[in-house]
């Protein structure tokens, strides 16, 4: 079993589309296949799993659902990445698991960035 997509709720679309592409995410489909649905589906770089956001894709209330965490190979390089885009975020805080970086979306959606601990 593999994870690839994820839905997320927003409530302006476009604002959501913006946001998530401005901090590097792929914008690989915008659609409305028909009245009532529109669907954008967003990957962030080098992963197999995408995030949805859209119209009559989700009753879900935005903000409201769980945290997202994705690892990255620099929590200090996602933190500059982040900063440099416009986002106001807290510096990387080592946990012992992992260092991390984290933000929300517009919408309030939580996000976490872990780096991985070093293996010895």
């Amino acid at each position: 079993m593999k994870i690839e997509l994820v839905t997320l709720a927003v409530t302006d679309v476009d604002r959501a589309k913006d946001f998530y592409t401005s901090i590097g995410f792929n914008a690989d489909h915008d659609a409305r296949p028909w009245d009532g649905i529109r669907y954008v589906q967003l990957t962030p770089p080098g992963s197999a799993c995408s995030i949805v956001i859209g119209e009559g894709i989700t009753e879900a209330e935005p903000g409201k659902g769980a945290g997202t965490l994705m690892v990255v190979d620099s929590a200090q390089d996602a933190y500059e990445h982040l900063t440099a885009v416009g986002l106001t975020v807290e510096p990387p805080k080592d946990e012992g698991w992992g260092t991390f970086v984290y933000f929300a979306d517009p919408d309030g959606n939580q996000w976490s960035l872990q780096q991985l601990p070093a293996q010895s």
